[in-house]
């Protein structure tokens, strides 16, 4: 069932890292059926939301759970019956942590290595995941027209971006140097693309060499480009299609992460002690 399920996702368009998140959240849903077989299903289903929302498991990763469940259910089982949306938690509205301008510049300034530096700039620049800084070729780089493409990215989309003309410049400094075949970042092998975790650990050593103590991931390199773009003016329509969204809706929480207007207000203690 386990491989039928992993097709069913594969012809449904889903990247090879959502098959196999779905697929655990199925198997360790399963492992809870087995404990609990005496529930039926519409019992059953809500009881495992609430477990793992009383284990802490954020609200994200709960409806990714059912998302994972429901489309087991309704395509390898056919045996789905009405809506989730009772069960699903209230989304979870959490502001992102992003890092200033100057904590980017810092960051940036500590990375040493062309690899590494390259990678991070161009991960910030314009606006990537990891999942598409490491997939990276020579040819997705268009130094005339100063764009990037993304070759499907989230979603399967293909998508262009800025390309900046540091990060480029510094990327074929690089290239000049280790001269790579089919990825611009190789990993172990030459034949395949540098880890999503190893960026990551690149990334948390670059924090740590700046002093920065923000509890981040390598993904805020991402938030930051979006809101550092909102607060040189540049318009939300035109970060969306940067960063890919599908809606506007999801660009706009950049809107409040930027603080180039709220800077421009005077606290009214700041009025009272002058």
């Amino acid at each position: 069932m386990k491989r039928q399920y992993a097709i069913r996702l594969r012809l449904g368009g889903y990247s090879k890292q959502t098959i196999r998140t779905y697929v655990s959240h199925v198997e360790r849903f399963y492992r809870y059926y087995e404990r609990n077989r005496e529930l039926r299903v519409h019992d059953l289903l809500p009881a495992y939301s609430n477990k793992l929302l009383r284990e802490n498991r954020s609200h994200a990763y709960v409806n990714q759970a059912i998302s994972a469940i429901k489309f087991h259910l309704e395509n390898v089982c056919g045996m789905i019956e009405g809506s989730f949306s009772s069960i699903r938690p209230k989304k979870q509205r959490k502001l992102p942590n992003v890092l200033s301008v100057a904590e980017v510049r810092r960051l940036l300034d500590r990375v040493l290595n062309l690899k590494h530096r390259a990678i991070l700039l161009l991960t910030y620049s314009s606006g990537l995941r990891v999942s598409e800084v490491v997939k990276l070729q020579l040819g997705d780089l268009d130094q005339d027209r100063r764009t990037l493409h993304v070759r499907q990215g989230k979603g399967r989309k293909d998508r262009m971006t800025v390309l900046s003309e540091h990060a480029c410049a510094a990327v074929l400094v690089y290239v000049e140097r280790y001269k790579p075949d089919r990825w611009i970042f190789p990993g172990q092998y030459p034949r395949r693309h540098i880890s999503e975790r190893t960026v990551q650990k690149v990334f948390e050593k670059a924090l740590a060499d700046a002093g920065i103590a923000k509890d981040v991931s390598l993904h805020c390199l991402r938030h930051s480009f979006a809101t550092h773009l909102l607060e040189g003016g540049i318009d939300i329509r035109y970060i969306q299609e940067l960063l890919g969204h599908r809606n506007v809706q999801t660009t706009e929480i950049y809107t409040h992460l930027a603080v180039k207007s709220i800077k421009n207000i005077k606290s009214p203690l700041d009025s009272m002690m002058e």
